[in-house]
């Protein structure tokens, strides 16, 4: 426990020296190539800093936070785009804050439109009427997000710590079950592990925030589902960083129709890849590409699903009673037969168990050492 705080303290310090080094030094330089080559070394470095940890929560945590999203903004940043460039300039904390954490602001821009994410704002009429033009990648300021209360959240960390105690019987129970508990499992710990993020920019940064999912349970197609309710943040850096370039690139080579397409594959197959980078994290092992399958078979399965919305052009559609179910059970399917497998051979969900187990322990003593504290100063008061 003290050595895994060590490195990570060894990582944050790290970070926090080369963010400084990209605010007051590669931000001094003109955007565009040159910029781009003072950020360079940053990447690599933040690439590999996950692997000094061991903890595959913090792995998981770093390696989404560090190795992924600061990775993509500072790539961003380097063409004055994205979260960490705005007009005015962010000031130093706000810099870092938002370099680091799942956060991206609302530019005052409006040039620079691939900034503005996460922050409550009135949808955009001109973005709801694209929503058939720019699938899967929409911003989220075209839809209203309505932000969940704290019982919420109370629900949900009391519902994770069910999940985690009914492992405990893991060897009584059926495999498919395990993997469902998984998927719930997921989905509130990044719920409730980016709304404490999100809790932590409010205070200290006084930035107001959306949800980072809007209850992904409920999609009624693959569009609404990577879109508009899973991960908005993934969706958020993904568009400006791997969509709209390489639409803006395949326009000219296939025309807009075609390139819309072939920007939302690569914006899946960017996904699938560093998503395996995160696989390799918590297994250090090659990786088998079924992480990567997975989110191309998506992209595909999407693309698919968009021209024919196209083709019906609204005529015809199915009730969202069939195709929430549809569209859930393609997610949970498929993440069974190819997103899971490397999960479990890497034994991330036994080391993720363990070390609930461990912080449980650790919280039970912490408790318990106050507990008496408290009452021997109160017999102390009371003789």
């Amino acid at each position: 426990m003290n050595s895994e705080i060590k490195s990570l303290i060894k990582v944050w310090i790290t970070v926090l020296a080369s963010l400084s080094y990209c605010y007051f030094f590669s931000k001094k330089i003109p955007k565009g190539f040159l910029r781009l080559l003072s950020v360079l070394p940053i990447i690599p470095i933040f690439t590999m800093l996950p692997l000094s940890l061991s903890s595959i929560n913090l792995l998981g945590i770093i390696g989404f936070f560090i190795g992924w999203l600061a990775n993509f903004k500072l790539l961003l940043f380097s063409f004055d785009q994205g979260p960490l460039s705005s007009n005015p300039p962010l000031s130093f904390k706000h810099f870092i804050s938002i370099a680091c954490f799942p956060v991206m602001i609302k530019s005052k821009n409006k040039q620079n439109p691939s900034s503005q994410i996460k922050i409550k704002q009135n949808p955009s009429p001109q973005n709801s009427s694209n929503n058939h033009e720019n699938p899967s990648i929409s911003s989220t300021s075209s839809t209203q997000i309505k932000p969940k209360s704290l019982l919420n959240y109370a629900i949900k960390g009391l519902l994770l710590v069910l999940l985690i105690r009914v492992y405990d019987y893991k060897p009584y129970l059926n495999p498919n079950f395990i993997l469902l508990l998984y998927c719930f499992h997921i989905y509130l710990n990044l719920d409730i592990l980016l709304a404490l993020v999100s809790a932590m920019v409010r205070f200290f940064l006084g930035l107001e925030l959306e949800p980072q999912f809007d209850s992904p349970f409920i999609s009624t197609s693959l569009q609404d589902f990577w879109g508009r309710r899973w991960n908005l943040m993934v969706t958020g850096i993904l568009r400006p960083t791997v969509y709209q370039p390489v639409r803006s690139i395949c326009t000219r080579i296939f025309g807009r129709r075609w390139a819309q397409l072939v920007a939302l594959l690569a914006t899946f197959a960017v996904s699938g890849l560093m998503h395996e980078l995160i696989f390799f994290y918590f297994g250090r092992v090659w990786p088998t590409w079924e992480v990567m399958s997975f989110f191309v078979l998506h992209g595909i399965c999407l693309a698919v699903e968009i021209e024919v919305k196209r083709c019906f052009n609204g005529r015809w559609q199915l009730h969202r009673f069939v195709t929430g179910p549809l569209t859930v059970g393609f997610v949970l399917v498929t993440g069974f037969r190819l997103f899971f497998p490397q999960y479990l051979r890497c034994g991330a969900d036994v080391r993720a168990i363990r070390e609930y187990a461990i912080i449980g322990e650790f919280v039970k003593g912490v408790v318990s050492n106050i507990w008496v504290s408290v009452g021997g100063k109160i017999d102390t008061v009371s003789a």
